[in-house]
């Protein structure tokens, strides 16, 4: 019984430190996201955001719970950032939604509002797809120009 007693007390005593031992915190990494918009026709309206990670979900990402969405002013549009995002591949599509109605306009299938992609990639036969506008996000800061396009 003595030995049984003896080690029960040192195990009580090393749970007891380990429980006073400070944890250890990992530190959440993440980043910020600059994108300086070239080319608004207007200061009309918003300039619609979405940073997706997901290339089921570009670069529509209404049905993208994971994506960042912003609506930022067309007036204060000529920077934008996205802040606290995480190491990944992203990319970025953006709307000139002049008439601030929450969605991008079209006439007869061709977009009526601007439009850009994170590497502004050529614009052919409908949007690219996420590999020819995706990026990589690390531990640093990512600075990006987008060019806005308009067709009408």
């Amino acid at each position: 019984m003595p030995i049984l007693t003896a080690v029960s007390a040192l195990l009580l005593a090393a749970s007891a430190s380990a429980a006073e031992a400070p944890t250890a915190t990992v530190p959440v990494i993440s980043s910020s996201i600059d994108l300086a918009i070239i080319g608004l026709r207007s200061e009309k309206g918003d300039v619609l955001v979405c940073l997706s990670a997901d290339p089921e979900y570009f670069p529509d990402c209404t049905k993208d719970k994971k994506a960042r969405k912003l609506k930022v002013p067309a007036a204060k549009a000529g920077h934008i950032q996205i802040a606290g995002v995480k190491p990944g591949i992203y990319a970025v599509a953006l709307v000139h939604d002049e008439n601030a109605n929450g969605k991008m306009d079209l006439r007869l299938f061709l977009p009526r509002e601007g439009f850009g992609f994170s590497r502004n990639p050529k614009i052919g036969m409908g949007p690219p797809k996420f590999e020819s506008a995706q990026f990589s996000v690390g531990t640093d800061d990512a600075h990006y120009a987008v060019r806005m396009k308009y067709i009408l």
